[in-house]
Protein backbone atom coordinates (compact mmCIF):
# COMPACT_ATOMS: atom_id res chain seq x y z
CA UNK A 1 0.00 0.00 0.00
CA UNK A 2 2.77 2.45 0.91
CA UNK A 3 4.74 1.48 -2.22
CA UNK A 4 1.70 2.35 -4.37
CA UNK A 5 1.39 5.77 -2.72
CA UNK A 6 5.12 6.49 -3.17
CA UNK A 7 5.02 5.42 -6.86
CA UNK A 8 1.91 7.56 -7.44
CA UNK A 9 3.63 10.53 -5.76
CA UNK A 10 6.75 10.12 -7.91
CA UNK A 11 4.65 9.88 -11.08
CA UNK A 12 2.65 12.96 -10.06
CA UNK A 13 5.85 14.91 -9.32
CA UNK A 14 7.30 13.87 -12.68
CA UNK A 15 4.14 15.05 -14.45
CA UNK A 16 4.23 18.41 -12.66
CA UNK A 17 7.90 18.92 -13.53
CA UNK A 18 7.29 17.94 -17.16
CA UNK A 19 4.44 20.45 -17.48
CA UNK A 20 6.36 23.19 -15.63
CA UNK A 21 9.57 22.68 -17.66
CA UNK A 22 8.94 25.57 -20.12
CA UNK A 23 8.36 27.96 -17.22
CA UNK A 24 11.56 26.88 -15.49
CA UNK A 25 13.74 27.39 -18.59
CA UNK A 26 16.43 30.08 -18.78
CA UNK A 27 14.84 33.52 -19.38
CA UNK A 28 17.25 34.33 -22.25
CA UNK A 29 16.42 31.12 -24.13
CA UNK A 30 12.67 31.50 -23.64
CA UNK A 31 12.65 35.23 -24.37
CA UNK A 32 14.44 34.90 -27.72
CA UNK A 33 11.64 32.79 -29.17
CA UNK A 34 8.92 35.14 -27.90
CA UNK A 35 10.46 38.34 -29.23
CA UNK A 36 8.63 40.04 -32.11
CA UNK A 37 10.52 41.72 -34.91
CA UNK A 38 9.87 45.36 -35.69
CA UNK A 39 7.47 45.57 -38.66
CA UNK A 40 8.97 46.70 -41.92
CA UNK A 41 7.88 49.77 -43.86
CA UNK A 42 5.41 47.80 -46.00
CA UNK A 43 3.89 46.04 -42.96
CA UNK A 44 3.61 49.35 -41.11
CA UNK A 45 1.86 50.96 -44.10
CA UNK A 46 -0.55 48.02 -44.40
CA UNK A 47 -1.38 48.34 -40.69
CA UNK A 48 -2.03 52.07 -41.11
CA UNK A 49 -4.33 51.40 -44.06
CA UNK A 50 -6.20 48.70 -42.13
CA UNK A 51 -6.64 51.06 -39.17
CA UNK A 52 -7.93 53.83 -41.45
CA UNK A 53 -10.37 51.36 -43.04
CA UNK A 54 -11.60 50.25 -39.62
CA UNK A 55 -12.03 53.85 -38.42
CA UNK A 56 -13.94 54.85 -41.56
CA UNK A 57 -16.26 51.85 -41.38
CA UNK A 58 -16.84 52.35 -37.65
CA UNK A 59 -17.73 56.02 -38.18
CA UNK A 60 -20.15 55.09 -40.96
CA UNK A 61 -21.72 52.37 -38.84
CA UNK A 62 -22.11 54.74 -35.90
CA UNK A 63 -23.71 57.39 -38.12
CA UNK A 64 -26.15 54.81 -39.52
CA UNK A 65 -27.03 53.68 -35.99
CA UNK A 66 -27.49 57.24 -34.73
CA UNK A 67 -29.73 58.05 -37.71
CA UNK A 68 -31.89 54.96 -37.16
CA UNK A 69 -32.29 55.70 -33.46
CA UNK A 70 -33.23 59.33 -34.15
CA UNK A 71 -30.12 60.97 -32.69
CA UNK A 72 -29.21 62.37 -36.13
CA UNK A 73 -31.81 64.13 -38.26
CA UNK A 74 -32.40 63.22 -41.90
CA UNK A 75 -30.85 66.49 -43.03
CA UNK A 76 -27.69 66.00 -40.95
CA UNK A 77 -27.49 62.38 -42.05
CA UNK A 78 -27.57 63.32 -45.75
CA UNK A 79 -24.87 65.93 -45.13
CA UNK A 80 -22.57 63.55 -43.24
CA UNK A 81 -23.06 60.22 -44.98
CA UNK A 82 -21.55 61.19 -48.36
CA UNK A 83 -18.06 62.14 -47.10
CA UNK A 84 -18.01 59.15 -44.74
CA UNK A 85 -18.92 56.76 -47.56
CA UNK A 86 -16.24 58.24 -49.81
CA UNK A 87 -13.68 57.92 -47.01
CA UNK A 88 -14.69 54.30 -46.37
CA UNK A 89 -14.63 53.49 -50.10
CA UNK A 90 -11.18 55.02 -50.50
CA UNK A 91 -9.89 53.06 -47.52
CA UNK A 92 -11.34 49.83 -48.92
CA UNK A 93 -9.88 50.51 -52.38
CA UNK A 94 -6.38 50.76 -50.91
CA UNK A 95 -6.81 47.24 -49.53
CA UNK A 96 -7.99 45.59 -52.77
CA UNK A 97 -5.63 43.01 -54.23
CA UNK A 98 -4.45 43.78 -57.76
CA UNK A 99 -4.18 41.30 -60.61
CA UNK A 100 -0.58 40.34 -61.32
CA UNK A 101 1.03 42.73 -63.75
CA UNK A 102 -2.20 44.39 -64.91
CA UNK A 103 -2.65 46.99 -62.19
CA UNK A 104 -6.41 46.52 -62.39
CA UNK A 105 -8.31 45.59 -59.25
CA UNK A 106 -9.56 42.04 -58.98
CA UNK A 107 -13.32 41.90 -58.48
CA UNK A 108 -14.80 39.47 -55.98
CA UNK A 109 -17.13 36.81 -57.31
CA UNK A 110 -20.73 37.08 -56.23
Amino acid sequence: MIVTIVVAGVVALACVLFVARPFLAEPEAAGAADRLDEPGELERRMLELAEERDRALAALKELEFDHRTGKVSDEDYRELVGPLRRRAAAALRTQEPHAEGSGAPVRARR
